[in-house]
């Protein structure tokens, strides 16, 4: 966007007196404007989110995804993953919480696949970074990947494998209602009694969107900053012929590579999106950069090693090979597209 690319330039042109032609001028630049770009991008988009949301809790999405057909419920639990608003270190209680309530393993290992792929946060950066086409393409890819995958484990009937020990975690929280307390005349004594008001709904709402700008910054603050920075690195310093030798379209390896590469990372998907950024400038080709973002969001080494705790190996094998398989037809198709 303009206004940051301005502020970018003032920073790092003007201010440090670097030069737009050396490396570190170059890097510094992309860290300067991503960084202000994604924050305010972030703080903006939490909020006006938190504000539509502020009602879309646990017990809802168990009620929207339980209460239909098997053709309703996996397209609702794909959808509801999408625009979810539990913390990834919160879905595997919100998983068992599915289960305990009779939702199909299956319709839960759907709504598990396609949240942490997909959150409107990344979308909107992901869409100001690659434009609406590729945007879009990545959601639509994400959300049926989320489907097959759960028909999938539906089809192999694995209930069997779930183990009924879910984790506890406390890392995400929503604000409770909070109560307005109006000071009543009191007694001869002197002493006042205090009566209480639930909040208005939009006073509510908020509450909700702040508490959710706080928590979710909080949360992912360092991740996005580590992303730039390795962005800004690959931006300034690495040259654009390391790619084009090591990971062009033509390399067969790059994209089942990519994604193996991914796996013991860890990173929110808004995090990664400045490094897919910077991947993509240096020649890149699109199918392996947003295999190596699903792969980072989707399957990390500590979602899988939280996941052991809940299912048993078989069911963890399906849901990594299924993954592994979809997002190597994802990479080979965006490169072949892209060609």
């Amino acid at each position: 966007m303009e206004l940051f690319r301005t502020l970018a330039d003032f920073v790092v042109y003007q201010l440090l007196g670097l030069s737009a032609e050396s490396k570190l001028g170059a890097a510094l630049h992309f860290y300067v404007e991503d960084v202000t770009k994604i924050f305010v991008l972030l703080s903006l988009i939490i909020f006006a989110i938190g504000l539509l949301r502020a009602s879309l809790t646990e017990a809802k999405i168990r009620q929207l995804v339980g209460g239909n057909s098997p053709w309703r419920a996996y397209p609702t639990a794909v959808g509801l993953g999408a625009i979810s608003p539990f913390c990834s270190c919160s879905s595997v209680p919100l998983f068992m919480g599915f289960l305990e309530a009779g939702i199909p393993l299956g319709v839960t290992m759907a709504f598990l696949i396609t949240s942490p792929m997909i959150n409107e946060m990344a979308v909107i950066i992901l869409f100001s970074t690659v434009g609406w086409q590729i945007t879009t393409a990545y959601v639509a890819v994400g959300l049926t990947v989320g489907l097959l995958g759960g028909l999938i484990i539906a089809k192999l009937k694995m209930e069997k494998y779930i183990e009924m020990a879910p984790p506890k975690t406390k890392c995400c929280s929503n604000p409770k209602p909070q109560v307005i307390q109006i000071a009543m005349p009191g007694s001869a004594s002197g002493h006042r009694v205090v009566e209480t008001q639930p909040p208005s709904p939009w006073a509510y709402r908020i509450t909700f969107a702040k508490q959710q700008v706080k928590d979710i910054l909080q949360r992912v603050w360092l991740y996005v900053l580590i992303g730039i920075g390795i962005g800004a690195i690959i931006h300034g310093y690495v040259p654009q012929s390391f790619f084009l030798q090591y990971a062009s379209a033509d390399n067969l390896f790059a994209v089942p590579m990519a994604i193996l590469a991914g796996i013991p990372l860890y990173s929110d998907a808004v995090g990664i999106i400045p490094v897919i950024e910077a991947l993509l400038a240096k020649g890149l080709p699109m199918g392996t950069a947003l295999a190596l973002m699903m792969s980072i969001a989707a399957i990390s080494l500590p979602e899988l090693i939280i996941l052991r705790k809940v299912v048993r190996w078989p069911v963890l094998a399906v849901f990594v090979l299924w993954l592994f398989f979809a997002f190597n037809v994802v990479g080979y198709l965006f490169n072949g597209w892209a060609q």
